[in-house]
């Protein structure tokens, strides 16, 4: 693992549309809520499984709420031989209690059941 990464560069390389893969290890449902843009979520209990998804990635920055479980999820992915040994792997330092910037939902413009209807406004 190469460390950790401020929230703000991790800001600065999603508007850049950098070639990063951003890894939110939050259970779907969480995801769903609100998610930093373009990130993929690989819950961390499926990462183990699912972690032959980042073999040739060159850079991978995983996520979580508060930035402890990233740094063992970054620790992992790291150390898997199919990722490059030139690749980045860190950590969003803070997790998204720290993140600032805009968030996407998975459930846009979906109601829930207990929403009641619509307004017609």
């Amino acid at each position: 693992m190469d460390g950790e990464i401020p929230p703000e560069e991790v800001e600065a390389l999603v508007e850049d549309d950098a070639d990063v893969r951003i890894v939110d290890i939050r259970p779907e449902g969480a995801y769903a809520q609100g998610h930093i843009p373009g990130s993929e979520n690989v819950p961390f209990a499926a990462l183990t499984r699912d972690v032959e998804r980042f073999a040739g990635a060159e850079h991978v920055v995983t996520v979580c709420p508060h930035g402890q479980s990233s740094v063992q999820a970054a620790n992992l992915i790291a150390s898997y031989e199919g990722v490059d040994a030139d690749a980045t792997v860190q950590s969003m330092a803070g997790g998204l209690v720290a993140w600032d910037g805009d968030l996407e939902t998975a459930d846009a413009g979906r109601r829930g059941p207990d929403e009641g209807p619509e307004a017609p406004f």
